[in-house]
């Protein structure tokens, strides 16, 4: 796997794209009508076109791009999508140069630096709301792709914590070749064997995970569940008073059928995964 040394000089701009993309998955528990209604404006507030841009500024800030133009979009009766053009600009000094590695995690959401940039950065939601058993389903895909020094790698941790994600799929793609001033072929310009490499630590304890690599195309695919959760965090309308703990376990086991499904993207009655 080629990769560009510090010292190599390229024939003009660097070619390579670097393409981010997430499925993310938040799951809860609303069964009753005044639940259901709760759990819309939980998703309405938290998911809008409006907090969505903010994070996605967040985005465009830790990978250090320019904002082009924006657009943006709440639908009827959820959802909403978000579109940045962004675009890149110059390194101004080797020492700055330095700062933009793939070396380390990405920053968390407390903790927000200023780093590279370009290309584009888009949003769009998929909020689920099933009567049969009370499992709601919420999902947003996100896709961050760059060019150039530049890595969307930057903003993992962020994207993962800010939205808080039970069960995530990532896949990230090196495509294109950039030449040396010699004619040679770059197919890309850091070392990674898993996408598991620039996650914190934090998120890696969180976590269970699976790698699909192809490392011969550049192709990086990852899959996480949440490794624990508390069932009160999931419950609407005051459903944790309600219920006993009978109850409670019950709908855990559920709201946990209902992740591993997901996750190994099958229904459990098809195989025990």
């Amino acid at each position: 796997m080629a990769e560009i040394a510090k010292d190599i000089k390229l024939h003009g701009f660097n070619n390579l794209t670097k393409s981010l993309s997430f499925n993310l998955y938040d799951i809860s528990y609303a069964q009753t009508p005044a639940a259901r209604r709760e759990y819309i404006q939980y998703i309405d507030e938290m998911f809008s076109a409006d907090r969505l841009t903010e994070i996605l500024k967040e985005v465009v800030d830790i990978i250090g791009a320019n904002i082009l133009f924006t657009s943006r979009q709440d639908y009827e009766p959820e959802g909403a999508s978000v579109t940045m053009l962004i675009a890149e600009h110059e390194l101004t000094s080797p020492d700055e140069a330095e700062d933009y590695t793939h070396e380390e995690p990405g920053p968390l959401p407390k903790n927000i630096a200023n780093h590279l940039d370009k290309s584009h950065v888009t949003v769009h939601t998929y909020p689920e709301i099933h009567p049969h058993d009370g499992i709601s389903t919420f999902r947003a895909d996100i896709d961050v792709s760059t060019c150039g020094l530049i890595s969307p790698l930057r903003a993992l941790n962020y994207l993962i914590h800010v939205l808080d994600a039970d069960i995530a799929t990532i896949d990230y793609r090196v495509r294109g070749f950039t030449r040396s001033v010699d004619g040679k072929k770059h197919f890309i310009d850091h070392e990674i064997n898993s996408i598991q490499n620039y996650m914190s630590d934090d998120t890696l304890d969180t976590y269970k995970m699976i790698d699909v690599n192809v490392y011969q195309e550049q192709t990086f695919h990852t899959k996480m569940i949440r490794e624990k959760f508390n069932v009160e965090d999931y419950l609407f309308d005051n459903a944790s008073k309600r219920l006993s703990e009978t109850e409670k376990s019950e709908i855990a086991s559920r709201l946990d059928q209902e992740m591993h499904e997901i996750f190994y993207g099958r229904n459990y009655d098809e195989g025990k995964y």
